[in-house]
């Protein structure tokens, strides 16, 4: 017998309860447009609760409150990840957005003019679908992983909590970016900790320091990353094709302070030997834990239409896909620019992608809750 399902109607489907599907949200419903928000997590913030125990936000307080409510902290301070859920999950109760936790998305298709959006045993048609996430969603590692020997840890960043998940004995950390420099922190005072991968630079100021707090957080996040990292200009165009393949800087833990604390520096892994890590350099490290900092990959594969271009990435304008009328994106790196995917630069992509969804016009025949108005509302710039 075929399955039968109920079928929800509803004008805009936004995929995505974080910080971007939020921020969509929040300017949906200032334009009244009839929508609901698809968050796979149990709990509205959890895709921030789930990352490793001591992380903490990049930016300043001042600078991680999405449109019309700031984040409740001291201004110069910097969030903990579990003050950063806890506030999405605030900020979603403050402007009654309708979110339904606990549905993950498997399939988007479309007949006709209408998207099909299939959920575990729930089924929605809607006008509009809003994308709201980041592009690489998928932990990667690399395939000879499997060839290690079964006597060593193997874990990948995104499921990394804390080092009390390491064995006794030396931790590799393959990936030099971010996540491999703070995890590398946190491993050495109990463990040799080598830390292989290439050079991605760091940024040349203390992101605490005195300059950042009177001046620089202003200026390299509100002008630098929002405004002239942008495609509107053609220095951001051309950063941007770097931007979207290359590394990213070191920000908080620089190459010194690495040094310092004794963590060595090592080339690439590249592959197994005898079950141990094989490093370009021909050397094998007889390590005993394997932090796996290599990065994701796309996460689209569930998007069942033609709007990818050869590389995988999403073919679309500054978040309009270009090959699906009522397809959006927002989330995405550098989509406009490079503060898109970061908490203070989403707002402003969100107003735009609701804009163009209102622009379209709302159909009278759905269901599904209606978000009030926000009563306040501060606008990106």
């Amino acid at each position: 017998m075929a399955d039968t399902f109920n079928v929800e109607r509803i004008d805009t489907v936004v995929i995505g309860g974080g910080q971007a599907g939020l921020s969509v949200g929040y300017h949906l419903a200032r334009r009244g447009v009839p929508f609901v928000i698809l968050d796979a997590h149990q709990r509205t913030g959890d895709v921030w609760r789930k990352r490793w125990d001591s992380l903490r936000l990049f930016t300043p307080a001042r600078f991680a409150g999405l449109d019309g409510l700031p984040f409740p902290a001291p201004r110069d301070s910097f969030p903990t990840k579990n003050e950063m859920a806890d506030y999405l999950e605030h900020y979603a109760r403050t402007f009654a957005l309708p979110v339904r936790t606990g549905v993950r998305v498997d399939r988007v298709s479309r007949t006709g003019d209408t998207f099909l959006i299939a959920a575990g045993d729930r089924r929605f048609e809607a006008r509009n679908v809003v994308v709201a996430m980041a592009n690489l969603q998928r932990p990667y590692v690399p395939p000879f992983a499997a060839e290690l020997s079964p006597d060593i840890v193997q874990i990948h960043s995104f499921d990394y909590r804390n080092a009390g998940q390491f064995k006794d004995g030396d931790v590799l950390i393959a990936g030099a970016g971010n996540s491999g420099a703070e995890i590398a922190v946190e491993a050495i005072s109990d463990h040799h900790v080598w830390l292989a991968g290439r050079d991605t630079g760091h940024v040349p100021f203390r992101i605490d320091g005195l300059a950042m707090r009177l001046f620089l957080h202003w200026f390299v996040l509100r002008v630098i990353f929002h405004r002239v990292m942008s495609i509107a200009n053609p220095l951001g165009r051309r950063l941007r094709s770097k931007m979207l393949h290359g590394g990213r800087p070191l920000i908080r833990v620089k190459p010194d302070r690495l040094k310092a604390l004794g963590v060595r520096r090592i080339d690439k892994v590249v592959g197994v030997r005898n079950g141990l890590p094989l490093l370009s350099d021909g050397r094998v490290l007889d390590v005993t834990n394997v932090i796996w900092c290599t990065g994701f990959r796309g996460g689209f594969s569930w998007i069942d239409l033609p709007v990818f271009g050869a590389d995988g990435d999403p073919q679309q304008a500054s978040g309009v896909a270009t090959n699906a009328p009522g397809l959006y994106f927002v989330g995405l790196h550098f989509l406009y620019a490079m503060s898109s995917e970061m908490i203070h630069g989403v707002g402003r992509d969100a107003d735009r992608i609701a804009g163009a969804v209102a622009a379209r016009g709302t159909s009278v025949e759905t269901s599904g809750a209606l978000a009030r108005p926000p009563v306040t509302a501060r606008m990106a710039s």
